[in-house]
Order: C-alpha cells, then sequence, then structure tokens
C-alpha cells in the first residue's frame, strides 16, 4: 500500500511534469490523453485505498524526515483514514471529469498553452492530494500554498487579458492574508507541542498541555487560513472574480478543490476547535452571515457564471455553519454533494457558454431547453439539487446543517432557512432566464446553437446522476437509513454529533423547509419562466447588483491607501531619500577624487614644496608636543 498511495499523488505531478516541459512538442491529443489518464490512475489507485481502508483500518506511511533536528522532527508521512479517502476520491473522481470535459471544451487554444492548461490542473490536483494526505500540518500547509500559486495561474491563465490577470492578483493576495493565519496557527502549536504531526496534537493530552486562551488563539488563526482559502466574510470577493479563468476551472476551483480545504481542515483539527466554544460561535456567525451576504448579492446578477460564483461562497458559509455547530459529518456531507451538483453546474453553464459563442448574459439567452437538451435536463437535476427539493441529494446534506443548527441556536435554523429560500429562488431564476422562455439572442447564434459533444455532455450525465443519488450516504435514521458518512466518520470526529430532536420535531424542520425553498422556486419560475430580469432600477436592486458595493469599499479602504502608500515609498522614500543617499555617496567620491587628484601634479617642485612644509609641520608639533596635548585634553574636559 506505500507505494500505492505515493502513486495517488505522484501521477498528477507526472502528468504536470510531461506537459510541462514537453508543451512545445506533444500534440493537443497526446497533451489531453496523458493528463485525463494520470488523474484518472489517480482515481483508481483512491478506489484501492479506500477498500484497503474498509477491510484493514486507517493507515499512515512514513517516507522520509522532512525536517530532523535533536529537538525538532517533521516526518514527511500520508494518512489515509475514513476523512482523507472520502476527499481523495471526490478529487479524483470528479477532477477526472473536469478533465475530460476540458479536452473538448479548450480545443480552439493553440498546442502550446493547451498543455500549459493542463499542466496547471495537474498541479492543481497535485497540490490538493498533498494537502489532504499530509499527516502533519506542515504538509498540509505546503499543499495549501501549491493549490494557492495553482489558482494563481488557472485564473489567470489568459495573461493578456489585464482585468483577468487582476483577477488573479486578488485572488492570490487575499489567499495571502489568511494563510498567514494558519502559519502563525503552526509557529504557536510547535512552541507550546513542539510538534505538527495529528497523532499528536490532536490528543486529550495535548489539549492538557494547552491553556484555554492558546486553544482559542489557535483555533481563531486556523480559521483565518479557511476564510481566505474558503471565501468567507471578509476574505471572500476573490472567489467570484475567479470567474476570469476558464469554466473548467471554475468548476475545479468551486466544486471539490481548493474552496473545501477550509472544512477539511477545520474537520481534522475538530478535536481543538470543539473545545473553544467562543471560536465554534464565531465560526457560525460568519458562516450563517456569509451565506445570506452571498445570496441576496446573487439574486440580482445576470453573469452565469457569478451567479453560480456567489452560489458557492454562500453554500461554503453552510458547511462553516455545520462547523460552527459542531455537525462536522454534516459539513463534509455537504462539501462531498456540493461536490457533485456544483461541479455539474459549472460544467453545464459551460457547457451553455460554448453553444452560445462565449456569452454569459443569462438575458441574452433563454430558450436554450430544446437546442441544448441534455445540457438542460442535467442543469436541471443540479438546481434541483443545490435547492434542496428531495430525493436529491442537496436535500439531504442541507437538512443535516438546519436541524443541528436549530440545537444550537433557532435563529441559526431561521436563518438558514431563509438562505435555502433564496438559493432556490436566484438558481431557478437562472435556470428559467437561460432555458425557459424565448431565446433572446442574436440571429447568428441562434442558427449555431448546438449540444456540446461527448467530451462534455458524459461529464455531465455522470454528475447529475451522483447529485441525483449521493444523498444515499447520509440518509437520517428518521428516514429509515443508518447514516453510513456518519458511520464513517465516527473515527475522525471527537463527539459526533447527535441529534437530540424528537422525530415530530425533524419532520417538522424538514417540511417548513422543504416548503419555503418549494414556495421560492415556484415564484423564480413564474416570474422568469417568460422573460429576463431587466435592469435594476430601484436602489436596493442596484445595491445588490454592485454586489454590496463591498469590491469598492475594500479599494476605498485599503487599495488606493496602500496604493497611494507604496507611491510614497516609491517616489520619495526609494527614489530621493534611498538612491539620493547611494548616488550621492558616489557623487562625493567622484568629486573628492577630481579635487584630489590635482595635488597629483606630476611637478617635481611641488612635492618637494610639500615634503618641506611637512617637515616644518612635524618640527612644530615636535617642540609643542606639550602644548598641544594640553589643549586637546582642555577640548576634552569641556
Amino acid at each position: 500500500m506505500k507505494v500505492i498511495i505515493g502513486l495517488i499523488v505522484l501521477w498528477p505531478l507526472v502528468g504536470f511534469l510531461f506537459n510541462g516541459l514537453g508543451r512545445n512538442i506533444w500534440s493537443k491529443k497526446t497533451v489531453a490523453t496523458q493528463a485525463t489518464m494520470y488523474i484518472l490512475a489517480s482515481f483508481v489507485f483512491s478506489l484501492i485505498a479506500f477498500w484497503n481502508l474498509q477491510e484493514h483500518g486507517a493507515m499512515t506511511v512514513h517516507y522520509f524526515d522532512f525536517i530532523n533536528t535533536s529537538k525538532f522532527k517533521i516526518p514527511f508521512d500520508f494518512k489515509v483514514d475514513a476523512l482523507s479517502s472520502l476527499f481523495l476520491l471526490v478529487i479524483t473522481g470528479v477532477g477526472t471529469l473536469i478533465h475530460l470535459y476540458s479536452t473538448a471544451y479548450m480545443k480552439d487554444e493553440e498546442a502550446p498553452h493547451y498543455a500549459r492548461y493542463f499542466a496547471y490542473l495537474n498541479l492543481f490536483i497535485f497540490s490538493m492530494l498533498l494537502l489532504v494526505l499530509g499527516d502533519n500540518y506542515v504538509i498540509m500547509f505546503i499543499g495549501w500554498e501549491g493549490v494557492g500559486l495553482c489558482s494563481y495561474l488557472l485564473i489567470g491563465y489568459w495573461f493578456t487579458n489585464a482585468n483577468f490577470n487582476y483577477a488573479a492578483k486578488k485572488a492570490f493576495i487575499m489567499n495571502r492574508i489568511g494563510d498567514l493565519g494558519f502559519l502563525l496557527a503552526i509557529f504557536w502549536l510547535i512552541v507550546k507541542l513542539g510538534t505538527v504531526s495529528y497523532g499528536e496534537v490532536l490528543t486529550v493530552e495535548s489539549l492538557a498541555k494547552l491553556s484555554a486562551a492558546d486553544i482559542t488563539g489557535i483555533t481563531l488563526l486556523l480559521f483565518v487560513g479557511a476564510m481566505g482559502k474558503s471565501a468567507q466574510i471578509p476574505l471572500f470577493t476573490w472567489l467570484p472574480d475567479a470567474m476570469a479563468g476558464p469554466t473548467p476551472v471554475s468548476a475545479l476551483i468551486h466544486a471539490a478543490t481548493m474552496v473545501t480545504a477550509g472544512i477539511y481542515m477545520i474537520t481534522r483539527s475538530n478535536i481543538l476547535f470543539s473545545a473553544s466554544d467562543f471560536t465554534q460561535s464565531f465560526i457560525a456567525i460568519i458562516g450563517i452571515s456569509t451565506t445570506l451576504l452571498a445570496a441576496t448579492i446573487a439574486i440580482k446578477q445576470n453573469d452565469i457564471k457569478k451567479v453560480l460564483a456567489y452560489s458557492t461562497v454562500s453554500q461554503l458559509g453552510y458547511m462553516f455553519l455545520g462547523l460552527g455547530v459542531g455537525a462536522y459529518s454534516g459539513a463534509v456531507f455537504h462539501v462531498i454533494t456540493h461536490a457533485f451538483f456544483k461541479a455539474l453546474l459549472f460544467l453545464g453553464a459551460g457547457s451553455v457558454i460554448h453553444a452560445m459563442h462565449h456569452e454569459q448574459d443569462i438575458q441574452k439567452m433563454g430558450g436554450l431547453k430544446s437546442k441544448l437538451p441534455i445540457t438542460h435536463i442535467t442543469f436541471l437535476i443540479g438546481c434541483i439539487a443545490i435547492a434542496g427539493m428531495p430525493p436529491f441529494s442537496g436535500f439531504f446534506s442541507k437538512d443535516e446543517i438546519l436541524a443541528a443548527a436549530y440545537e444550537k441556536n433557532p435563529i441559526y435554523w431561521f436563518l438558514g432557512v431563509l438562505g435555502a429560500a433564496m438559493t432556490a429562488f436566484y438558481m431557478f431564476r437562472l435556470y428559467a432566464s437561460t432555458f425557459l422562455g424565448k431565446f433572446r439572442g442574436t440571429s447568428e447564434q441562434a442558427n449555431h446553437l448546438h449540444e456540446s459533444p461527448l467530451a462534455m455532455t458524459l461529464p455531465l450525465i455522470i454528475l447529475a446522476v451522483l447529485s441525483a443519488v449521493a444523498g444515499a450516504i447520509g440518509i437520517p435514521e428518521i428516514m429509515g437509513g443508518s447514516h453510513w458518512l456518519s458511520h464513517q466518520l465516527s473515527t475522525i470526529v471527537a463527539a459526533p454529533h447527535k441529534a437530540s430532536l424528537t422525530h415530530s420535531t425533524e419532520w417538522i424542520l424538514m417540511a417548513v423547509s422543504v416548503s419555503v425553498a418549494l414556495v421560492a422556486l415556484v415564484i423564480a419560475i413564474f416570474i422568469y419562466g417568460k422573460k429576463a430580469d431587466a435592469e435594476p432600477k430601484t436602489a436596493v436592486g442596484k445595491f445588490l447588483y454592485n454586489k454590496w458595493y463591498i469590491d469598492e469599499l475594500y479599494n476605498n479602504v485599503i487599495v488606493n491607501p496602500l496604493n497611494r502608500f507604496a507611491g510614497f515609498l516609491k517616489d520619495i522614500i526609494e527614489n530621493v531619500v534611498i538612491d539620493g543617499a547611494v548616488n550621492g555617496t558616489g557623487k562625493l567620491v567622484q568629486y573628492s577624487a577630481r579635487q584630489i587628484r590635482l595635488v597629483q601634479s606630476g611637478q617635481v617642485g611641488y612635492y618637494i614644496l610639500f615634503m618641506v612644509l611637512g617637515i616644518i609641520l612635524l618640527f612644530v608639533c615636535w617642540f609643542n608636543d606639550i602644548n598641544i596635548m594640553r589643549f586637546f585634553f582642555k577640548l576634552t574636559q569641556k
């Protein structure tokens, strides 16, 4: 198993090297085949590791010592347990489908750029696998930084566009802000415990060595890292701008990989977080606030990818709400179901954009139901799943989080149901505006509308099936299920959440959330089934359309002052003070040299004169040494 686990990570790295180094050599067919097969191989080996886990239990594999001193040691170990094995399957499985989809979606790219794109995708998967397999926080952090770098490269893939480069830099910088918190938490653990290995940190004995302040400080800093990577308030504005990258990249970042890293890290560290009530309450408040904020923005967006982007931010808020109320398995459950239906929705959006010749404005779509039958039905399944309609997967995972939220604080539940209603509304506004009614595009677009090729529709079909049936892994007991996922994670979650609600209360909560979402769904279809949403004219509509003006606020309060300060440092401190001092020193030396060299005139008479004057000066000093010493003594006394 040691070799198999190692190959799970190495295959994507081999794909990165193969396509990256050979980008000017290989044909597009060779690049596409190799890149996809390497990820498929990782998926197959992940399945083997998963089944081995079911038979033999968790396994930790040691490869070498990353850092080894007399007092401190960081081993390069991989850990396959109930949590990491699930993420392996999701990352490599969804990743394989996105690679397959990309082979057709990116076919118009030139061969070197085509290879560069797939090299970045392979490196992204490698970094994410490193993140979830690492058996300590340092190895996790290496993967954590790797996915941050790859997101920058993929978002700015079309680097000739200045706006896309700006979006890539924005994602990179905002992630670095969060990463600083994660790094400080690692240093704190090293100082207090002398180790970063999960098996030594996440124990009752280690908790006993930490004060309440230590636990709260460490968990808050870890959550800051999760805020950046998983796009929570206030570090969420990079994620919608990440739509600048190719649509398959959006699916990869938003569905199963980068944005779920924060949920993975907190679930992995649940014993620490469960020991701090303050941190958990803080996470729950940030999570539900992010859910509602992003949902209100999504209601008024007209870019098909922007709606899905804010939807991702909102759904991530649900996951953090689950973490904050102690429903760790519910949060992981929603990660899995979200990976399927959000990847489906993004790839479905890509199919629409492909058919519409890169048009992304839903105001210019409509009536695509008959032209794109496979895309239509799969997209509809994704919308139903994310809206939380039974028996689709999103219903089960969202219901588990809402039930746990109700137990913790009914206000959380009420706000969560409100967010669920808005989710159903904006998703079916998107669906109705895109697929129902009459076509609102140009006649040229109408003449060229066609269903996407098999390489794009096959992943849609597979993801649609998974979106429909994935809820089976978490069917609650009141519905006759055993919640397989909760039992699977029981060895990871120190204190698994046990529902204390009566069956009648659970049924009522389910009925309310589904009914509210269903009403919102019907209203959206009724309003937008025959016409598109016009540009907002009311103050509230403009406020939501402009995303609460948060980007403008950040620019005015943070970005512009920092740019002006940087300009001051560049123009005044660097150019005038530092360069002035350095250049002034050089000019002083040059001027002094020009003056002193006049002494070396080459005329012997002058040299003799200076010698005579020097001798006279020496004689004067010789005969007046006592007076000179007294003079300097008086000066020093003063």
